[in-house]
């Protein structure tokens, strides 16, 4: 079968590779149709996996498919079933596993297509417990958004931010891939929401899609913005994925006690911030990292009921470079897509 593989740092090659065996116990072999392109499939192209890999690696964090063989023991899903695939090698065994929290699996083997090999090929085998059913009307690239993308935002605003309705939330980077997910899902339960861009094209864009404020970021400094819009007392909820460069403008966004969630850091990992301003006002800040299987199921019921993800350009398997290039670009306003 066909699979893009990195070599080396920014070395992609698509060769030939052994198809996988039939499906064992408590397995289930997918026909890859869908994968969405991430951040984190560009800090792997770049080279900045963080913990040792064996190269060469078969690319891609998340993706959809559909499922042309069951192994013994399987009961919950059957061939000709669609679903979209969990992107970390869990345990399944661990506390946390158990109790739903696959994110936090003590036994991880690592993260698909970044330490152990993805999904950018034509088959791959995996656990029955990692599949989530498509539901009807969601299309596969759609369902490529899901595991990432949508899941990621969904256990950011409400597992962990408890986004709630009529509150106001700033989105950082509206136009990208988890940011226009914010928008639309906030959106959704009737928040006002403000949303931080890098141009105005991008900012009309995300007008479009329901933001009530959308500020440029390069023309305005955010949080002076934000204030004035909210009378000064800050917004309930930041959803921050930038890093250093809007960290501490993020947290004068905040009203007295409002909540920050992270799961990103593209502008830097390290910054300073006034520990006196985090008590004082009584700041919460969580750290989000992915999804649990759980999130991709809630976002696909979303993508059912209508929020649909945006989709900014389709590439083939062949074009999977070009797609990263743009990203890498950042001009890219939603999701970039690659069909296998």
């Amino acid at each position: 079968m066909r699979a893009l593989q990195l070599f080396g740092d920014r070395d992609l090659r698509l060769v030939d590779v052994d198809a996988p065996p039939a499906p064992g116990p408590g397995e289930v072999q997918v026909r890859i149709r869908a994968v969405g392109l991430n951040h984190i499939d560009v800090w792997g192209f770049r080279g900045m996996a963080f913990a040792k890999r064996k190269l060469p690696l078969t690319v891609g964090a998340e993706a959809s498919g559909e499922i042309v063989a069951v192994g013994e023991g399987v009961s919950r899903v059957a061939a000709g079933d669609r679903v979209a695939l969990y992107g970390a090698k869990t345990c399944g065994e661990c506390r946390a596993c158990r109790e739903g929290h696959d994110n936090l699996c003590e036994n991880v083997a690592g993260i698909m297509g970044f330490h152990v090999d993805g999904f950018t090929c034509e088959l791959v085998n995996m656990p029955e417990r990692l599949l989530v059913k498509v539901p009807d009307g969601v299309s596969f690239e759609e369902a490529a958004c899901a595991p990432i993308a949508f899941g990621t935002v969904q256990h950011m605003l409400f597992d962990n931010a408890k986004l709630e309705a009529g509150e106001t939330v700033l989105v950082h980077a509206g136009g990208s891939g988890i940011g226009t997910a914010a928008v639309l899902m906030a959106k959704a339960i009737g928040c006002t929401v403000i949303t931080t861009v890098g141009d105005d094209e991008k900012g009309a864009k995300v007008k479009a899609l329901g933001a009530d404020h959308v500020i440029n970021y390069r023309t305005d400094r955010f949080e002076g913005v934000v204030r004035k819009l909210t009378g000064r007392k800050g917004v309930d909820v930041v959803f921050e994925h930038v890093g250093a460069d809007t960290w501490n403008g993020s947290l004068l966004s905040l009203k007295r006690g409002g909540r920050l969630v992270t799961c990103g850091s593209t502008s830097g990992v390290s910054t300073t911030m006034n520990l006196m301003q985090l008590f004082q006002q009584q700041y919460r800040i969580f750290g989000s990292f992915g999804c649990t299987i759980r999130n991709i199921g809630e976002a696909l019921d979303k993508m059912a009921a209508g929020i649909r993800p945006v989709i900014d350009t389709v590439y083939s398997l062949d074009h999977f470079q070009d797609g990263l290039d743009r990203l890498e670009s950042r001009k890219v306003f939603g999701k970039l897509i690659v069909t296998v």
